[in-house]
């Protein structure tokens, strides 16, 4: 398992959160999400590293922003 930390921007809302953590929680191999609303840090835990460009076009069609730059370790 392995947990990365993503920064993204322009969340303010428990609506942000629910969408965020929506369509990244669907990605493949995604096992739980947690979102923290005040800084903006979006936790995934997954089976294996996932693609930034696939978290980014997640958070995209959310709505938000991924900010470049991420933190990965394991479970």
């Amino acid at each position: 398992m392995v947990n990365t930390t993503y920064q993204v921007q322009g969340m303010t809302c428990g609506h942000c959160v629910s969408a965020v953590s929506a369509e990244v929680g669907a990605l493949d191999g995604v096992r739980d999400v947690q979102v923290d609303l005040a800084s903006g840090q979006v936790t995934v835990s997954s089976d294996q590293p996932l693609d930034v460009a696939t978290v980014r076009a997640a958070v995209d069609e959310a709505g938000y922003d991924l900010v470049d730059g991420s933190s990965a370790g394991p479970a």
